[in-house]
């Protein structure tokens, strides 16, 4: 049996990542229902270091999950930004400051 503090780690992370996949991107890969299983089959366990091994391949999930997040946010503002677009008001292209020998 796992200790309180175990236990408290690992109900945070289930809350944490159920809050994740709210805004899993793709629908049909049922994210919910596959961390639910995995919490479920992970709840016998005993020995302190399968556990910790499960925490910390939830803590990786969590982490891969937000990175996909980050992913993509960024290509989306890549596509509503095109490169062409950005101006930089404090870098005129029409003055040359390197004289052509």
């Amino acid at each position: 049996m796992a200790d309180k503090a175990t236990r408290l780690r690992v109900l945070a992370l289930y809350k944490e990542l159920h809050r994740l996949g709210r805004d899993y991107p793709d629908p049909s890969y049922n994210f919910h229902g596959k961390l639910r299983g995995l919490f479920e089959k992970n709840r016998n366990l005993q020995h302190k270091e399968e556990i910790e091994r499960a925490i910390k391949l939830g803590e990786y999930i969590r982490n891969e999950t937000l990175a996909l997040y980050s992913l993509r946010k960024y290509r989306h503002l890549k596509r509503m930004y095109p490169q062409d677009s950005f101006s930089d008001p404090f870098h005129d292209d029409t003055t040359n400051t390197h004289p052509k020998a």
